[in-house]
C-alpha cells in the first residue's frame, strides 16, 4: 500500500504541474504578445542567418529596449529573438557554406553538401523540426533539473558561493580558449577586475574609481555586454566587406518527420549533450554543435560520409544547439550564472527588470520558474511555424551584404547603452570594453571569460569579504567547510587537466578505458 501511495501522490503531482504549466501557457497567449512572439522569433532568425549578427547581439540589443515594458512581454521578446538566433544560423551555414552563428558552423559541414544536391529544402526542414525537439528537451530538463539545484544551492554559505563564483570563471575560461587556456583565464581575470571598479558593496569603500563620481556605483553589466560582443563583431564585419555568395535554391520546405523518427537515438543523445554542455557556465551552443558531431561521427559504422551531406550530423547538430538554450538557462535562473553568452544577456535583462536569479527566486518570484519555460516552449512554437512558412522570405535578406546592416547595429548599441539610466557614462564605458575586446578576440582571447568575470565579480567579490567579517578574519574557513573542499577539488582537478604532461596522461588512460566498451551502431544510417 506504501508503494501505491508514492505512486499515487506523484502521479498527483505531476498533473498539478502539468496543469501550473498549462496556466501559465493559458495567460500569456493574447493578441499583442503573439504579435511580439511572432515579430521577436522573425528578427531572431534574421539574426542569425545574417553572418556577423549573433544571438549575443540579438538579445543584448533587445534588452536596452524591453526597459519599462512588463515582465511577461518582455521576456517573450527576449526569448524568442534567442530561439530565433539559434535557429537563424543554419539558413546561412545550408545555403551559402557561411555560418551565421558560431553555434550553426558544424551544421554546414553537411548542410551545405545537402544543398549542393539540390536538398536544401529537405536540409532546412529537418534543421527546423530537429531544433524544436532540441528546444523542448532542453525546456523538460530545465523543468525537472532546477528544483533540484535549487534545493542544493539553498545549502551554500557565504563560503561555497564565493568559490561558485571562482568555479564559473575557470571553467569558462578553461573551455572556450582556442589554444592556450591561460588565455581564457586571463580574460576572466580582467572580467573580476572590472567588477571591482567602484563602491564596494558592504563597506562602500570606492575602488578604481579615479575620483570620478560616475565611477561610484560600479560598473553596468548591460554596456560591457554590448561593447565586449557588438563592437568586434561591427569591426570585424567593416572589415572584411566581401560579398556573400548566391543562396542556394531550394525547393519546398518539408518537415521530413520519419527521417526525424528513424533518427530518434541520434536526436535524444545529441539533446542530452546539448543541454550538459548548455549547464556549464560561460560554454555555449557553438560548443555544443561541434561535440555532437563529433559523437555522432565517432559512433557511426559509415564515418566516412560525413562531410558529404550526412542527414544525421545536421540533424544532430541543430538538436545540441538548440537544446543548449535550456541547458544554459539552468544555471542562470538556479544559481545566477549564466551557461553562455546569450544567457549572459538574459542575466543583465532579468535584472533590468528586478528578478534576481539564484536560489530564492522561486521565494521572491512563485512560479517564475514554470513562466519563463512556459515562454520558451511559446517561442520554440513559434521558430518552428515561421522556418516553416517564412523560410523562403527570409532566405532573401541574405542577398543583403552584412555591412549594409552594421552602421544601423552601431547606432542601436549606442542607443541601448545611453538607454540604460540614461547615463553619457556608458557610452564612455562601452566603446573602450569594445576596442579592447576586439584586440583580445584578434590575439584569440576568449570574450565569455571577461564577461562572466564582470557578472560573477561582485558575488566573488562580497562573498569573500563576508566570509572573512563572519570568521572574524579566518580564512580557514574557505578551505575546510565540505561543499568548498569539493569545489577547490574541482577547480584543482580543471586547472591540473590542463597542464601537457598530464592532459596527455588523461587522453590515453581515457582511450585505453573507452576502446574496451565503446562500440559503433549503426542505427539506420
Amino acid at each position: 500500500m506504501e508503494i501505491l501511495d508514492i505512486l499515487a501522490a506523484l502521479s498527483d503531482h505531476f498533473f498539478l504541474r502539468v496543469g501550473e504549466f498549462g496556466f501559465k501557457i493559458w495567460e500569456l497567449i493574447t493578441p499583442a504578445n503573439i504579435l511580439i512572439l511572432f515579430g521577436a522569433t522573425i528578427l531572431g532568425i534574421v539574426f542569425g542567418a545574417l553572418p556577423g549578427l549573433t544571438a549575443t547581439l540579438g538579445v543584448a540589443l533587445l534588452t536596452t529596449l524591453t526597459y519599462g515594458i512588463d515582465n511577461n512581454t518582455a521576456f517573450i521578446a527576449l526569448l524568442a529573438i534567442y530561439v530565433g538566433a539559434v535557429y537563424g544560423g543554419s539558413y546561412a551555414s545550408i545555403l551559402l557554406n557561411i555560418p551565421g552563428t558560431a553555434a550553426a558552423a558544424a551544421t554546414a559541414v553537411d548542410g551545405y553538401p545537402l544543398a549542393l544536391r539540390g536538398e536544401g529544402g529537405r536540409a532546412l526542414g529537418m534543421t527546423t523540426t530537429a531544433s524544436l525537439i532540441g528546444t523542448v528537451f532542453g525546456l523538460l530538463c530545465l523543468i525537472l533539473i532546477a528544483p533540484m539545484i535549487i534545493d542544493l544551492a539553498l545549502k551554500f554559505t557565504t563560503f561555497e558561493k564565493f568559490w561558485l563564483a571562482m568555479f564559473g570563471i575557470t571553467i569558462s575560461g578553461t573551455l572556450t580558449s582556442r589554444d592556450l587556456v591561460y588565455k581564457g583565464w586571463i580574460a576572466g581575470l580582467i572580467g573580476l577586475w572590472l567588477a571591482c571598479i567602484g563602491q564596494e558593496q558592504l563597506q562602500t569603500f570606492p575602488r578604481y574609481t579615479q575620483d570620478l563620481p560616475e565611477l561610484q556605483g560600479g560598473i553596468e553589466v548591460v554596456p560591457v555586454l554590448i561593447g565586449a560582443f557588438g563592437i568586434p563583431q561591427i569591426i570585424k564585419v567593416l572589415r572584411n566587406r566581401a560579398a556573400l555568395g548566391k543562396p542556394a535554391e531550394f525547393k519546398r520546405i518539408l518537415p521530413e518527420f520519419k527521417t526525424i523518427a528513424r533518427n530518434l537515438h541520434h536526436i535524444f543523445r545529441s539533446s542530452g549533450l546539448g543541454v550538459f554542455i548548455g549547464a556549464i557556465p560561460g560554454i555555449g551552443e557553438d560548443i555544443a554543435g561541434w561535440v555532437s558531431y563529433g559523437v555522432a561521427k565517432n559512433t557511426s559504422r559509415h564515418p566516412e560520409t560525413f562531410g558529404k551531406g550526412e542527414v544525421k550530423a545536421v540533424v544532430s547538430t541543430e538538436c545540441a544547439n538548440n537544446a543548449c538554450i535550456g541547458g544554459a538557462l539552468i544555471p542562470l535562473l538556479t544559481l545566477g550564472i549564466p551557461g553562455s553568452p546569450p544567457a549572459a544577456m538574459l542575466l543583465g535583462a532579468l535584472m533590468l527588470h528586478d528578478v534576481t536569479p539564484g536560489p530564492m527566486i522561486e521565494f521572491e518570484n512563485p512560479g517564475f520558474i514554470m513562466g519563463f519555460t512556459a515562454i520558451l516552449l511559446l517561442a520554440a512554437c513559434a521558430m518552428w511555424i515561421s522556418g516553416m512558412v517564412l523560410a523562403k522570405q527570409v532566405v532573401k535578406v541574405l542577398k543583403i551584404p552584412p555591412s549594409l546592416f552594421m552602421p544601423i547595429i552601431g547606432v542601436l548599441c549606442v542607443i541601448g547603452s545611453y538607454a540604460l539610466g540614461l547615463q553619457i557614462i556608458n557610452l564612455y564605458l562601452m566603446v573602450p570594453v569594445g576596442i579592447v575586446a576586439y584586440f583580445l578576440t584578434e590575439m584569440e582571447y576568449p570574450i565569455a571569460p571577461l564577461v562572466i568575470g564582470v557578472i560573477l565579480g561582485p558575488m566573488a567579490d562580497e562573498n569573500l569579504r563576508r566570509g572573512l567579517m563572519v570568521a572574524n578574519g579566518d580564512i580557514t574557513e574557505f578551505f575546510t567547510r565540505p561543499w568548498c573542499i569539493g569545489l577547490i577539488v574541482i577547480i584543482g582537478l580543471t586547472i591540473m587537466t590542463q597542464i601537457p604532461a598530464i592532459r596527455r596522461a588523461v587522453e590515453r588512460s581515457w582511450n585505453r578505458f573507452a576502446g574496451g566498451f565503446v562500440r559503433p551502431t549503426d542505427g539506420n544510417e
